[in-house]
Parts: C-alpha cells; structure tokens; sequence
C-alpha cells in the first residue's frame, strides 16, 4: 500500500449513496500500468440511468443529475494521488465553490465530456486502485503491484 485516503459523506440521500456505490465499483480494481495515464472519466464512463445511477445534488450547479456524487469519489482518489510524488497529475480542476467533503483548494471536479482528473504513473510500476464506500465515507487505496 503505498496512498490511502477517505473523505466523510455528508449526506444520507439514497440516489446519492446509490451512486457512490456505482462509482466506487467501476474503479475498483483499476490498474493503471508504470507511464500510462489514467482519466477518472475514461475510466468510469458517462453517468447514466441505464448503468443504473440515479439523479442527485450536483453541487457545482445545485441542481439533480446522473453524476451526483462522483466528484466526491474524483476528489477522495486526486487526495490519495497526492500522495504519491511518483503519480503525476496532469489534469485537475476545482469546483467554482466550497464543497462540504474537503477543503478548500483539495478538490477535483469532473464532468464527463469537459472536466477530467488526469494522473500518469512514473512510479516504475503498476499501480491498482482500490475503491469503497459505505453511508458513511469513501476510501481510495493505491497499491503498488510488483511482479514475482
């Protein structure tokens, strides 16, 4: 284990949990092999009704749809990268207010099609995301493959 990180829900809201939930399951597992660049969006995909998400709070916009929370899942895995001084960001963007899950500056807002987190991993080796949630809070795990 080479990062860890989890930031703390702050809201019950089932559609949101619901996909939390999604979210965290697609990138779990992810591998991203030593100087590929990993997308959260190429990775996770569109949010949408058919992959079963369901509308909650944007807070960017303050308004419902289908993404509603993944950049709480974008913004736990960007804190866990920081970690890392080998895993490069190379495309992050801030939300254009506070968001209630970490603070100011720490963030990392995506939306399929504009905004992306970006990281390229010069750390020698393969890395594999872990992802999870429970009602309570998010947690990325980053871990360095090596190969016998």
């Amino acid at each position: 284990q080479i990062s860890t990180f989890s930031t703390k829900i702050y809201t019950k809201d089932s559609a949101r949990q619901n996909n939390l939930q999604i979210t965290c399951s697609t990138l779990n597992n992810t591998t991203v092999k030593a100087g590929d660049t990993f997308s959260f969006c190429d990775t996770v995909g569109q949010a949408t009704s058919s992959k079963g998400y369901e509308k909650a709070d944007i807070f960017e916009n303050k308004i419902q749809g289908y993404g509603g929370g993944n950049c709480q899942v974008s913004t736990t895995l960007y804190n866990a990268v920081l970690a890392v001084p080998s895993l490069v960001v190379t495309e992050r963007h801030e939300h254009s207010n506070d968001v209630p899950y970490i603070q100011e500056g720490k963030d990392a807002a995506v939306a399929y099609g504009s905004y992306d987190l970006k990281f390229r991993n010069d750390s020698g080796n393969d890395i594999k995301i872990l992802a999870s949630t429970n009602s309570d809070s998010i947690t990325i795990t980053i871990n360095s493959i090596t190969y016998q």
